[in-house]
């Protein structure tokens, strides 16, 4: 792959930010990387690692001469970083997230964006529980997808050099309606999390009662459940204060498929309970066929540090 942008700017250095650097530094896709973050340690450990040619102190000045600006920050921060950094960005340069909802971030990114830049949303389907500039790795997004969201009309050959970055960093591309997106999200990331979170807290709840025995003798489904709620707080709050009409759709359809279950269960429907198991482990052969996963013990989790999610 060969160089697609001169300047690039991160703001935010954190997992997803310091993985598109290390894999855009393996394919050669950019020249020079500039990069900030509101924590001063974020930014001495970015200047001691190297991981940046340039490091600044403020978003205005990291974007400056950039060809491709990418907010890599919580999705509640989007429009305040977009505020900052609107007035110096140079005509023609291009600006996208890595943000998991779209229509909140295009609603608060949009209008701080003058005439003659391209915002093109982006979301890749990749991460893990750990954040943090050290965090990062270049083969995070492999054969992962990455959505690209379009705020309504864009410039075709800005598009086109967006998506071959992203394939560029390894991932399959697709373009997606921003509406669409958080609803897919919702099911497929979000939703899973705040179970995960909510299952979590009951079994804390339960550890006070049990003198610990929940943590001690936590079988493997319990422990995905701590993997995934280790994620980000920040993160995880934006995106469902921010996707709110999604997350109470599919809590209410999760609520009524819960219900269903507790009436089969009190019933003792087998019959019921092993046809929806079944179909249930189909969806998971699903996964594992469209190379999203593997059907190891660990479902994957121990190649390449934990790599994979949302």
């Amino acid at each position: 792959m060969s160089q697609i942008y001169d300047r690039v700017a991160y703001i935010g250095l954190g997992l997803i930010a310091s993985s598109m650097i290390h894999a855009g530094r393996r394919a050669g896709l950019q020249r020079v990387i500039a990069g900030t973050a509101r924590s001063a340690g974020t930014r001495a450990i970015a200047r001691q690692d190297g991981l940046c040619d340039i490091v600044t102190e403020t978003a205005a000045e990291a974007v400056a001469d950039a060809d491709l600006v990418v907010l890599c920050v919580p999705v509640g921060a989007m429009g305040a970083v977009a505020a900052e950094i609107g007035p110096h960005l140079k005509p023609g340069a291009t600006v996208t997230d890595v943000g998991s909802v779209k229509r909140a971030v295009i609603d608060a990114v949009g209008p701080h964006l003058p005439e003659g830049v391209n915002f093109i949303p982006a979301h890749p389907l990749a991460g893990t529980e750990h954040s943090g500039p050290r965090s990062g790795f270049a083969e995070l997004f492999d054969n992962r997808y990455t959505l690209i969201v379009p705020a309504g009309e864009v410039d075709p050959v800005a598009l086109a050099k967006l998506e071959r970055f992203w394939i560029g960093m390894g991932a399959n591309v697709e373009t997606m309606e921003p509406d669409h997106h958080d609803l897919v999200l919702m099911v497929t990331s979000h939703a899973p999390h705040l179970i995960a979170y909510t299952m979590v807290g009951v079994a804390d709840d339960l550890r006070r009662v049990t003198d610990s025995e929940v943590i001690r003798y936590s079988a493997a489904g319990f422990r995905d459940f701590t993997r995934i709620a280790a994620s980000d707080p920040t993160m995880w709050r934006d995106v469902f204060l921010n996707n709110k009409d999604a997350t109470m759709e599919i809590l209410g359809r999760f609520i009524e498929e819960l219900m269903r279950l507790q009436r089969a269960i009190r019933k003792g429907d087998g019959d019921l309970l092993f046809d929806y198991f079944t179909h249930t482990r189909a969806i998971r052969r699903g996964i594992i066929e469209a190379g999203q996963d593997t059907a190891d013990a660990d479902f994957g989790r121990g190649r390449n540090r934990d790599k994979g999610g949302a």
